[in-house]
């Protein structure tokens, strides 16, 4: 990555540019008010990527007990190839793992090599398949899970 790029939570001022961002990267994109509902969660977390002041990407998480689902990655097309995706992974598993999530699961396009590679870097493996899942165009996706560490350091012993 040859830029400096900082993570912080999303905040209501940031879903513009979220959408701007949603809008150009997915056939069905999510509503606004479905990230102004998840902002409202407990159970979810959503990071904001910005890159020299400006928002570039984005990501959201949640989790139930001790699974947790990453619905969506996205980095604007000027901004992709540059590593931001990854930092924005790496954020929410260790998030992940703080809330004592044991598995991560996520929905790819099966055309989606990029994703795909991006997941695989980080661990996920394929585990399912879902048909016909996405619509415009219809397309299956490749379900992955990640698990994820949890169990407590050993405890040290005084010498």
């Amino acid at each position: 990555m040859n830029e400096h790029v900082s993570i912080r939570r999303m905040r209501l001022a940031d879903l513009p540019r979220v959408m701007d961002i949603e809008v150009a990267s997915f056939t069905m994109p999510w509503s606004e008010a479905t990230f102004r509902g998840l902002l409202r969660r407990s159970d979810a977390d959503l990071f904001v990527a910005e890159s020299g002041g400006e928002l570039v990407g984005y990501a959201v998480f949640w989790a139930v007990l001790d699974e947790g689902e990453l619905g969506n990655v996205s980095v604007a097309a000027s901004h992709r190839r540059r590593g931001i995706g990854s930092v924005l992974v790496d954020t929410v598993l260790k998030r992940a793992a703080e809330r004592g999530v044991r598995d991560v699961y996520l929905e790819v396009r099966v055309s989606n090599s990029g994703a795909q590679e991006l997941y695989a870097r980080f661990g996920f493996e394929q585990v399912g398949r879902r048909r016909n899942y996405y619509i415009q165009p219809i397309e299956d996706a490749f379900v992955m899970r990640k698990r994820l560490d949890t169990s407590p350091l050993p405890r040290q012993e005084p010498c």
